[in-house]
């Protein structure tokens, strides 16, 4: 027996083995991407933007711009860039929260649901590096269903309305490359600002053995958080939900930008998300698998 070896028996480890190899994020991203769950959530995110384009020309705008104040959708069809950022607004606050938390709600629950669980630990992974894989495999996912969508609406947008500078509700344009390095960062605000989301669907994921609940729990709360913040009598209390922010990177599309929102809004989501984390990654580490 080689001096390795020796010292592989006496950790009590099989010859070989290396925590650090098991479970890979290249393997477990390769599993997820072929779930069917995966390939309809992205067929639905990549529709969306065809479906508004279709709405736009068959509609009419009867009821005429409230207030006298136009809005994106109002100045939807004044080029890609236009229909890029309504599609934004559209997805902000519900559309996209949903693919992350079945994402993240999805991931640990739905090993235990397969009873498949308990095998992988088996294998044996450990479980911070299991969690913390499947973690990463879902915010891989969730940045491309963001990006998808982005990429759709922007080639889509551009082919129906032509590549013209963006037209903003205030009346200001937008030269094309200005426009465009400000919705990327809008869509890199809006993955930021549903980490706070994400980090409560992995941990509802790690609490429960039905993915249905983590997802559904997830999804629940944030809509309600977003309740919450249209209650006026709240006054400054709903400064501490995420959904007061959800909306902050339309900043982007002013004039001058004005970064204090989204920076109290990022701060705000990746706290929330360090704290789930940290309670998903301390109760996995004790919890009595059995599925």
């Amino acid at each position: 027996m080689t001096t390795r070896d020796s010292v592989t028996a006496h950790d009590g480890a099989a010859p070989g083995y290396a925590p650090n190899r098991t479970l890979t994020v290249r393997v477990e991203l390769a599993r997820q991407l072929r779930r069917r769950r995966t390939l309809v959530m992205a067929g639905l995110l990549a529709a969306l933007p065809i479906v508004l384009i279709v709405a736009l020309a068959v509609g009419t705008d009867d009821d005429g711009r409230r207030n006298g104040r136009p809005s994106l959708f109002d100045v939807a069809t004044a080029s890609g860039l236009n229909l890029t950022a309504t599609v934004l607004v559209a997805g902000t606050g519900f559309l996209l929260v949903i693919p992350v938390a079945l994402f993240f709600g999805d991931a640990v629950a739905s090993e235990a649901d397969w009873s498949s669980l308990r095998y992988l630990l088996a294998a044996p992974v450990p479980r911070t590096r299991l969690l913390l894989t499947k973690a990463i495999v879902a915010l891989l996912l969730s940045v491309a269903s963001i990006a998808l969508l982005t990429a759709v609406a922007l080639l889509a947008g551009t082919l129906a309305y032509g590549w013209a500078p963006m037209q903003s509700p205030t009346g200001v344009p937008l030269a094309p490359g200005d426009a465009l390095w400000r919705l990327l960062l809008a869509a890199a605000f809006i993955l930021g600002s549903e980490l706070a989301t994400a980090g409560l669907a992995l941990w509802l994921s790690t609490r429960t053995d039905a993915p249905l609940a983590a997802v559904g729990g997830a999804v629940g709360l944030t809509v309600i958080g977003s309740v919450l913040d249209q209650v006026t009598a709240l006054g400054s209390l709903r400064v501490v939900l995420p959904a007061h922010w959800q909306y902050a990177w339309t900043d982007l599309l002013q004039p001058q930008i004005e970064w204090a929102g989204m920076a109290q809004g990022i701060a705000l989501s990746v706290s929330i998300a360090v704290v789930f984390l940290a309670l998903a990654v301390r109760g996995f580490r004790t919890k009595d698998v059995v599925s």
